[in-house]
């Protein structure tokens, strides 16, 4: 066909196809995999890209993939001196070439029409265990990438269609767990085949310039989309940081900061302020940076759009070598995904957010942080059968979602990172290794308290079934730091509790006893059939005041045991049943923030709203000027947009324990209100000592002329 085949519908037909191959090669994945992971937690990435590694069309489960697999491609056809032939296959996980950390194993394949490659086809998932100082390949003490998993650079390991044997020997002969290992890989060569035969298929029905022709109009129609969404957002600079604890080796405390300067189409992501990279694990590479941005822009701003490297290609990245989130060669980076890389997403999300919130348009659609940690869990060792077995448990990403400015947040809806991602039933992971649930359920009150509220995460309670004992690999972030924030006044999820209890469970019934609180990185250790460990994660952000909450949603909530009936009272001023006394409790909570209500009219301006900075905070204008209000009319602040400053400022060393959130020892937490009403206008969460800056900076009459 010619460039003048590619009319609207074939263009339509080819780029349903492109979708439809990315499914396909999810089906092959699962199919093949025996993996609790892939199969039921779909931890995995499936894409179609460009020669040049632009990525064209992906699936719906890891968008944090896309980019790295880009860059393992690039770095075979730039830096490697591999000769790339029709039928190789190649392996890599090392993070510092395209991958995020060494778990993720990822193969790549060309796509051939004729003699020139049209496409390349990209895979990756999660593996268990790659070798390394420690089970599952994560080691809190590590010092070094070298004491991590095995690192694969680029190895071909299908050459011209053939299996090279002694490759796969070698790499799986690093794990801990081979069978599995290898069955995944032969899992990602089906994959590709699925891929190079579906693609192949389109080139002999259209050939290879319509085709390429096709995913260039798809991939510059996404970054049209984009562009055009840039424009109709607010210009100016948003704000926001989250913070991570413990590098394996000492409580410390690390910032991942990030400025969103957006003026007209573009948008830059500026990480300058965040923390140096530290001495632990808990690192991303540069890799690892892209691939939060990628994952965290993808599904905040181009949630209509379909996702390929066009929606990343207005964004401008600042970002200096050596911080924790773009960390140097050899630092370790085993724990990347689940440390700096999510928390980083964290970071990147909360501030579009903010713009979101900022717009008239889509400020419906602004919420907190969805599933803030994702706790870790490894179990490893020989079964009843002496077979040796490893899990990684996947329910953590059962954490609550982000409430929005109209509706309260989904519980266990997980991140908003991975849209597809999902947990195994109990009986699954009871059925592949000898692990035992006393409980799996909702937790109650985690849900970060708001006007509406954020979901709810999940707990539970394992030990374990028919061997003696196991080696256990337990850490996290997130129990010091409440990552999933709020909006609005909304608090944040509840912080993260793991607990662990010796002797708990005698003859297979439950036994009286002490249980430890872990801090975040406890690490490896030995679990026996009377211990149990258990662990509640955290909730959603909460959206607006808690005492904006609507009665009888209150007390849904209690009847539900979604809250407490003693949260009910504390934090959102409600006595189940009564009415009036709860009105007379949420006047005297309001009054108890502030301690006199503003009454000066001078400092009040009463004309109608013409804008909106965000949730509770209206722009009006009178003869002085335009002024960032509250719904009470307060003046917070005229001329410009840093309102904090008219605020009545509260800062905590540590919040009520109804909230359930657990400050570390350099964090404090700020609440404002406005000095008028006692309305809780936001929740800043700092660094002790250091108070929070302005989050939003943006031209009043921009967000005038948009409309209230």
């Amino acid at each position: 066909m010619t460039e003048t085949a590619l009319n609207p519908i074939v263009y339509e037909v080819i780029r349903n196809r492109l979708v439809a191959i990315t499914e396909e090669m999810r089906v092959a994945l699962q199919s093949v995999s025996g993996s609790p992971t892939v199969t039921e937690a779909s931890d995995f990435f499936t894409g179609i890209f460009l020669p040049d590694g632009s990525v064209t069309s992906m699936g719906f489960q890891v968008a944090y993939q896309a980019p790295v697999c880009g860059a393992f491609i690039r770095h075979i056809t730039h830096k490697s001196k591999h000769a790339v032939r029709d039928g190789d296959m190649f392996i890599g996980n090392d993070p510092y070439i395209g991958a995020l950390h060494q778990n993720d194993v990822q193969m790549v394949g060309p796509i051939f029409a004729g003699d020139q490659i049209v496409a390349w086809a990209g895979v990756e998932a999660h593996e268990t265990d790659v070798g390394g100082m420690d089970f599952a390949s994560w080691s809190p003490k590590a010092r070094e990438v070298f004491q991590e998993g095995a690192r694969i650079p680029c190895v071909k390991l299908i050459d011209r269609g053939e299996m090279r044997d002694d490759v796969l020997e070698m790499i799986t002969t690093a794990s801990r767990l081979p069978g599995p290992l290898e069955l995944d890989i032969r899992a990602f060569i089906a994959t590709l085949n699925v891929a190079r035969a579906r693609i192949t298929g389109l080139v002999s029905r259209y050939g290879a310039d319509v085709l390429t022709q096709a995913i260039r109009r798809m991939i510059a129609t996404s970054a049209g989309a984009m562009r055009a969404r840039l424009k109709e957002l607010p210009d100016g600079e948003f704000h926001a940081c989250d913070f991570l604890e413990h590098d394996g080796h000492s409580n410390v405390l690390y910032k991942l900061d990030v400025r969103a300067i957006k003026k007209g189409e573009t948008l830059t992501l500026d990480f300058s302020g965040s923390s140096k990279q530290a001495p632990g694990f808990i690192n991303c590479t540069r890799a690892g940076l892209m691939g939060a941005i990628t994952g965290s822009v993808m599904p905040t701003l181009g949630f209509d759009m379909q996702w390929n490297e066009g929606v990343v290609a207005p964004i401008e990245v600042i970002a200096p070598d050596g911080l924790v989130c773009t960390a140097m060669f050899p630092a370790p980076v085993g724990s990347a995904t689940v440390e700096a890389i999510w928390v980083t997403g964290n970071a990147i999300m909360l501030a579009l957010n903010k713009m979101l919130a900022a717009s008239q348009k889509y400020a419906s659609r602004a919420q907190g942080v969805n599933d803030g940690a994702m706790a870790t869990f490894n179990l490893g060792g020989v079964n009843q059968f002496g077979e040796p077995f490893g899990l990684h448990l996947m329910d953590p990403l059962a954490g609550g979602s982000a409430a929005f400015a109209v509706k309260d947040g989904v519980s266990c809806g997980g991140p908003i990172t991975s849209p597809m991602s999902a947990i195994a039933d109990v009986e699954r992971n009871e059925q592949v290794v000898p692990l035992f649930y006393l409980h799996r359920r909702l937790s109650r009150d985690t849900g970060g308290a708001g006007k509406f509220r954020g979901g709810l995460c999940a707990e539970v309670a394992l030990t374990l079934g028919g061997i003696e004992s196991a080696q256990a690999l337990i850490m996290t972030h997130g129990a010091e730091s409440p990552n999933s924030a709020g909006l609005g006044g909304g608090w944040p999820g509840s912080t993260i509790v793991q607990t662990f209890g010796r002797g708990a469970v005698k003859a297979g019934r439950a036994a009286p006893a002490e249980f430890e609180t872990f801090g975040p990185k406890p690490g490896l250790m030995t679990m026996t059939k009377n211990d149990v460990f258990a662990v509640s994660w955290q909730g959603g952000g909460g959206y607006g005041d808690p005492l904006e909450r609507d009665f009888c949603a209150v007390e849904a909530d209690v009847a539900a045991n979604a809250v407490s009936p003693g949260a009910a009272r504390e934090i959102y001023g409600v006595v189940a049943g009564d009415s009036a006394a709860s009105a007379r409790l949420r006047d005297s909570m309001r009054r108890a923030r502030v301690p006199a209500f503003a009454k000066d009219e001078a400092k009040f301006c009463r004309e109608k709203t013409v804008g909106a900075l965000g949730p509770s905070l209206e722009i009006r204008r009178d003869a002085r000027g335009l002024h960032v209000t509250t719904p009470a009319g307060f003046v917070l602040a005229t001329g410009h947009s840093r309102w904090r400053g008219g605020a009545l400022g509260k800062t905590m060393k540590q919040v009520p324990a109804a909230h359930r959130i657990l400050l570390h020892e350099n964090l404090e937490a700020t609440a404002w209100y406005c000095p008028a009403s006692g309305l809780q206008l936001a929740v800043d969460f700092h660094e002790k000592g250091k108070p929070p800056g302005d989050d939003v900076i943006v031209e009043l009459e921009t967000l005038v002329r948009a409309g209230p």
